[in-house]
């Protein structure tokens, strides 16, 4: 894959009705050049995937078949295209979050379900919070601190792709400081149809309800697109007491050696493309 395919994908995001926008292919891009792949026909782009390292633990997302090409195993050898590739790269865990209609694709391949995720749909109202808020703006210095909480919530030193979210959107990275200390962190980015929020990740409840509360209020007025670990009843349950509903399913699979999550400071991941 190169650049000149990103309007290509996006019309295959489209046709899927993701979330994706140009900036989120080329963020892929620029962190695995050499990861990414297109599946060709007479020339046009029928199928894409995403392969991304984070040391020993590897992302594959994007993973998207023009409707026309489908049954034709089109997923399976960009799929095994990719794994090769990983392996070759002495990986030794491949995660990725299945869509329904992906999950049979990833079972063939040896992967296993590891946890569910809910996304969450939903308009925070203008005007509903205060103008003070302990959240505050998180500077370039506090990056890797942020960092640290994110591999401790997702086993996976991400720093590359927070790096590169933080520099995109700067203004969206928020964290909440106790005691001198950082409880957590929130981001987000701008989406096809939605704004989504993530990573946020807190130490506890409270924590995570300031971020949740501070990152939504932010976008108050437009949609706004969550994945939530299903296992994080805290996290589910002020969503839906502010009237977000789930819109849909997600199911995280590995391949390979487990991880050790913590799903309690995960309160809202990045997205399914890495996790």
């Amino acid at each position: 894959m190169t650049e000149a395919d990103v309007p290509r994908g996006m019309e295959l995001t489209a046709q899927a009705g993701w979330n994706q926008t140009s900036l989120d292919w080329l963020r892929c891009l620029a962190l695995e050049p050499d990861g990414c792949f297109v599946w060709e026909e007479h020339g046009l782009v029928v199928g894409t995937v995403t392969a991304c390292r984070f040391g020993p633990v590897a992302w594959i997302g994007l993973v998207l078949v023009d409707a026309a090409y489908r049954r034709r195993g089109i997923a399976t050898a960009l799929m095994e295209h990719a794994l090769t590739y990983l392996v070759d790269g002495r990986v030794e865990t491949v995660r990725l979050d299945a869509t329904p209609l992906g999950r049979p694709v990833y079972e063939k391949l040896g992967f296993v379900a590891e946890y569910e995720l809910t996304r969450y749909e939903g308009v925070w109202p203008k005007g509903a919070d205060p103008a003070l808020s302990p959240v505050e703006a998180a500077d370039r210095a506090f990056w890797p601190e942020l960092a640290a909480w994110d591999r401790a919530a997702t086993a996976t030193d991400r720093l590359p792709l927070l790096d590169r979210l933080f520099t995109e959107q700067p203004t969206a990275v928020r964290l909440l400081r106790g005691q001198g200390t950082v409880e957590g962190f929130s981001a987000g980015r701008p989406g096809r149809l939605a704004w989504q929020v993530g990573p946020c990740v807190a130490r506890d409840e409270a924590a995570g309800i300031l971020l949740l509360r501070d990152a939504l209020s932010r976008q108050a007025g437009q949609s706004v697109f969550l994945d939530v670990p299903t296992a994080n009843e805290a996290a589910r349950r002020f969503l839906e007491e502010h009237g977000w509903r789930p819109q849909r399913m997600l199911l995280r699979m590995r391949r390979g050696k487990p991880l050790r999550d913590n799903l309690a400071l995960m309160w809202s991941c990045f997205g399914p493309e890495k996790g």
